[in-house]
């Protein structure tokens, strides 16, 4: 699965990347973010801006916003059935922006040890996205929410956790945001990442919390 990432990088580094602008100034580096709060995503309708969207996706037919708690990832191997993201994968496709993801690795019972996971050289990339729009019936409110889908982890992160977020390659990426491109196609950008372009390393139990969101969270533990 995947249940905490961090967005670190400057606001001008993202935008040169991914080829996008965001509506405002006040981009905040993000290095927890977790289920419910919000994070930049660029879809398949608007492929030149970045958004903030929250994490948890909440169909647009569901009956209240709870559903999104327990829907923050789809499994790559179901997604054409399920009936939450089915249409979801032909028409709302994203990305959503990282610098890196964590993973707690069962010791024993009752011991959890927290990893990090970034690119080699520590640089941006996108995991591939789901997103919807959801009404609050009783206040008007629009809700945008986005999903991450995941795969069986590739051989470095399978030591850790058997299930890893799907990330794009750099070429992928536009691809994954053409509705026009065929359901083959797309079903290839969803493999394991490469396991030569990664890093991992343990980090502290600081990133347990959804409380703590600083710098001191991506330093290897001691």
């Amino acid at each position: 699965m995947c249940g905490r990432f961090s967005l670190t990088k400057e606001e001008a580094e993202i935008e040169k990347r991914f080829n996008a602008r965001f509506y405002s100034k006040d981009l905040v580096k993000r290095y927890n973010v977790a289920p419910t709060q919000l994070s930049l995503v660029i879809t398949c309708e608007k492929p030149g801006e970045l958004q903030l969207f929250r994490w948890g996706l909440i169909p647009f037919w569901a009956k209240d916003r709870s559903i999104g708690n327990r829907m923050i990832n789809a499994r790559m191997e179901t997604i054409r059935e399920k009936p939450s993201f089915r249409k979801l994968i032909e028409r709302k496709r994203c990305l959503v922006l990282s610098d890196g993801f964590y993973e707690w690795k069962k010791v024993n019972t009752k011991t959890k040890v927290p990893y990090r996971i970034c690119l080699k050289n520590e640089e941006l990339f996108s995991f591939a996205g789901l997103y919807d729009s959801w009404v609050d019936k009783e206040s008007g409110e629009i809700l945008n929410t986005f999903t991450i889908i995941t795969t069986q982890a590739n051989p470095l992160v399978a030591p850790i956790h058997d299930r890893m977020p799907i990330i794009l390659e750099q070429s992928e990426e536009s691809i994954w945001l053409d509705l026009s491109a065929a359901a083959n196609t797309i079903d290839l950008t969803l493999d394991p990442f490469p396991q030569e372009q990664l890093k991992t390393y343990t980090i502290s139990s600081l990133v347990n919390s959804p409380l703590n969101d600083t710098p001191q969270i991506l330093e290897p533990a001691e």
